[in-house]
């Protein structure tokens, strides 16, 4: 049976901002669930920490179905697992999304009503305003412009400005139980950016190309083998 990890510590940090990635870690077993059937070992992989963020934030902010979601940086990891929440568990009644140029078509395909390409557009200007904005690209003093009045703003990253809130992820495994059958039906899925599953030994190559910032989704590190 396949397991996948409901929780992760960052990587060891020693002196001089160097970090150790070991490829093998035992775990407590609270720390594992079995895959969903249809995943792959990158796939599981690549969603605990992602979706786990992205739905405690729906639920810090208490979004309720028939709401209007804005999501800041909707490509990447978190963004990506936020659109499709929002939309296809929360009930969201809009959701609209920024990305750049080449990622609008994947935000639309993730369930997004309108794409917007943040570098063509100011998010801020748009005429509508929104229940929640989801930030996961630091652009909270923006964010707060776009919401409603009485609306909310959940800050992945970056400085928090008032009425912003910034929240530590407590994702276990009963949250990702709670989402299974969404992943198994695929009315949820990993996002992984293209030829992004890279080989322990190429950790530096895949590291680097997360720095880029033009990472679609995840990019995903094995240490084993993969037999899907």
């Amino acid at each position: 049976m396949k397991y996948m990890v409901t929780s992760m510590r960052k990587p060891w940090i020693i002196p001089n901002n160097t970090a150790l990635w070991p490829n093998t870690r035992r775990l407590k077993s609270g720390y594992w669930l079995p895959n969903p059937r249809n995943l792959s070992f990158a796939e599981a992989a690549s969603l605990p920490v992602a979706i786990g963020t992205a739905y405690e934030g729906l639920q810090q902010c208490e979004f309720t179905a028939g709401q209007s979601i804005l999501v800041l940086g909707g490509a990447g990891g978190v963004g990506s697992m936020v659109i499709q929440l929002a939309k296809h568990v929360f009930g969201a009644s809009r959701v609209v999304a920024t990305a750049s140029t080449g990622k609008l078509e994947l935000l639309r395909n993730l369930g997004a009503d309108l794409a917007v390409d943040y570098t063509k557009e100011n998010f801020e200007d748009l005429p509508e305003k929104f229940d929640v904005v989801y930030d996961c690209v630091g652009q909270c003093e923006r964010a707060v412009k776009a919401m409603k009045e009485g609306g909310k703003v959940v800050i992945v990253i970056g400085a928090v400005t008032v009425p912003a809130f910034v929240f530590i992820v407590t994702s276990n495994g009963a949250d990702l139980e709670k989402l299974n059958p969404y992943l198994e039906s695929g009315k949820v899925k990993a996002v992984i950016d293209l030829n992004s599953i890279y080989p322990f030994s190429q950790t530096l190559e895949g590291l680097a190309y997360v720095d880029t910032g033009r990472v679609a989704g995840k990019v995903v590190i094995y240490p084993i083998q993969q037999d899907n």
